[in-house]
């Protein structure tokens, strides 16, 4: 019976393609800008944050 998500292996597999992942949701992120959906925007970039932070890294176009 699955139990949920695993915490560790989505971790893990998080932490292998960080850099994909992130280049991904900056991609949906120009993507909801170019279709004016502001809200949905905020919501990848800043998904995209809390990953590059959890992971050590400034996400591409957010260093402050």
């Amino acid at each position: 019976m699955n139990q949920g998500p695993n915490p560790e292996a989505v971790g893990r597999v998080a932490a292998e393609h960080l850099g994909p992942l992130l280049y991904a949701l900056e991609v949906c992120a120009t993507a909801m800008d170019d279709a004016d959906r502001d809200q949905d925007s905020r919501y990848y970039r800043a998904l995209a944050d809390l990953l590059a932070e959890a992971g050590g890294k400034v996400a591409a176009g957010h260093e402050t």
